[in-house]
């Protein structure tokens, strides 16, 4: 007979959301979406098309984030008649439905409860990823390829729009670079976690001895300024060169000079891109992502200073933050965090989250892994 009893598990779900509920305030979101409604409803609206495609943006992800919450009462609702109906018709299958939808109700508010930890300036931007080679010849190459694969895929997975700016390919196999726009509400906040070194160890496909190999890549994280707050920079502190796309494929590429590479002069800072159809397009999403950099920059410096005089100087910059282990045994772990998986097919594959959200609970307790 079936006695399924999942009340205290419910409950729990219950107490985790009324704290998410008071955080995320559904009453203020209410009123952020009819504002906005006004805004988009403006008959001179699309006057200035990027004002207007940040407006219906906002809109529409304000939108799905209330009915996201909306719909977590409901679903808990649900579930309970759906305990009480496995119970009553003793039916095995309405059970283990029961028990899945439990699962799926937890990982969404689970997720909602990381999304209140994301309350940094900068953190309900949208990303730029850049994705470089390290140390580790071909197979460094090779590996940047596979994290710019598994981000991609984990964006894909989550609906958020990705735009890929940049490609540098490497000359045997992999990328050398590569930049790509990660355009949601939060994907800074939640990307920037990903920020940091990577490491690789595997049995080489490219070593004829087939020996045990180690390779580095680097993931940089900015967020994406608004075009409200952009950072002046004066000509002569730029150089632009133009270039032809390399690569494979697509009707402009290697057809004419519209690659665009700009190089900060101060600074040292480098940004191409490549992926659009003329110079002037990609001169402009460009300047976007140097903006960024340097907005990033800035920021780190004075947050630098504030430790310096504080005499709290922590040397995390460029450290290794993650071990993707293929070979003798099969397992990735966050150095942080501690959180790991022995499924690293999964983790390529974009299955991330459970890593991203251990690492933001970590940040934001300041725990290490070994504590």
């Amino acid at each position: 007979m079936i006695n399924l009893d999942l009340s205290d598990e419910i409950a729990q779900q219950r107490q985790t959301f009324a704290h998410i509920r008071g955080v995320l305030d559904p009453d203020e979101l209410a009123a952020s979406i009819a504002r906005l409604e006004q805004e988009a409803s403006a008959p001179d609206l699309w006057d200035d098309p990027e004002n207007a495609q940040a407006v219906t943006s906002r809109l529409s992800h304000a939108q799905a984030d209330l009915k996201r919450i909306t719909g977590i009462e409901q679903r808990l609702d649900d579930l309970e008649v759906l305990v009480e109906l496995a119970n009553e018709a003793d039916d095995a299958d309405t059970a283990a439905e029961a028990q899945r939808e439990l699962a799926d109700v937890t990982r969404v508010i689970a997720d909602l409860e990381v999304q209140t930890l994301l309350d940094g300036e900068f953190d309900p931007r949208p990303a730029v990823m850049t994705i470089r080679a390290g140390a580790g010849g071909v197979d460094a190459a090779d590996f940047a390829e596979m994290l710019l694969r598994m981000y991609t895929r984990w964006a894909e997975q989550h609906d958020h729009p990705v735009n890929v700016l940049e490609t540098s390919y490497a000359e045997q196999a992999g990328i050398k670079s590569a930049t790509i726009e990660v355009n949601s509400p939060y994907a800074f906040g939640t990307l920037s976690i990903e920020a940091g070194t990577h490491r690789l160890v595997r049995m080489s496909p490219f070593n004829s001895a087939g020996s045990r190999e180690t390779s580095f890549a680097a993931v940089e994280v900015v967020p994406l300024i608004e075009q409200t707050e952009h950072i002046e920079i004066p000509e002569n502190d730029i150089r632009v060169d133009v270039y032809r796309s390399s690569g494979p494929g697509g009707q402009s590429v290697n057809t004419t000079d519209s690659a665009v590479r700009i190089t900060h002069l101060p600074t040292g800072i480098v940004v191409s891109c490549q992926n659009e159809k003329s110079q002037i397009q990609n001169r402009a999403a460009a300047m976007r992502v140097l903006q960024s950099r340097l907005l990033l920059a800035r920021r780190e410096e004075e947050e630098a200073k504030k430790k310096e005089l504080a005499g709290n100087i922590t040397a995390s910059w460029g450290d290794q933050m993650r071990s993707y282990v293929l070979a003798p045994y099969k397992m990735v772990k966050d150095l942080r965090s501690g959180h790991e998986s022995s499924n690293p097919d999964r983790v390529f594959d974009g299955d991330l989250d459970e890593f991203i959200n251990s690492g933001i609970r970590w940040r934001k307790t300041g725990q290490k892994a070994d504590d």
